[in-house]
């Protein structure tokens, strides 16, 4: 796994998680705790963060550690990858590093191209993907808020 976080202006560096199976709690001991709650206290209080919303970003643990950490979140609906703007960040790394001339042939090489890619990435790329949220959430709730089941 993968993780990185991106601002207007600015990114983390790509952060590979080692081997096994993401619980909750490892995503709270690999990622949140070591690199959103520094991220968050770099930007301060208009800091909103947004995951995939994969099962162990959704546990009662993550967030019971997101709120001690005063970190607020962006509440949009599972599964919908539509509406994340890193996936087109990351739909533009995959086609730099499958794009190489000497493509990834084992893990560590795959790592080294993710991580020489992501360096390559122009911010204006990135700060556009972060401005697209706006339209992104409008339309979120436009799809989502006119919906009343009954």
């Amino acid at each position: 796994m993968v993780w990185e976080g991106i601002m207007i202006n600015g990114c983390t560096r790509l952060h590979v998680v080692a081997n096994g199976t993401m619980t909750g709690q490892r995503y709270i001991d690999k990622v949140l705790l070591p690199h959103v709650r520094l991220f968050r206290g770099a930007v301060g209080d208009k800091f909103v963060f947004m995951n995939d919303n994969a099962s162990c970003h959704r546990t009662l643990a993550v967030q019971n550690c997101l709120d001690s950490e005063g970190i607020q979140r962006l509440v949009w609906p599972a599964r919908s990858p539509d509406l994340n703007p890193i996936e087109n960040v990351w739909d533009g790394l995959g086609r730099q590093v499958a794009g190489r001339n000497y493509p990834p042939t084992n893990k560590n090489t795959l790592i080294r191209a993710l991580t020489e890619e992501w360096d390559k990435l122009p911010q204006q790329l990135l700060d556009n993907v972060v401005r697209s949220m706006v339209r992104r959430v409008e339309c979120c709730i436009t799809l989502h808020g006119g919906h009343i089941p009954y």
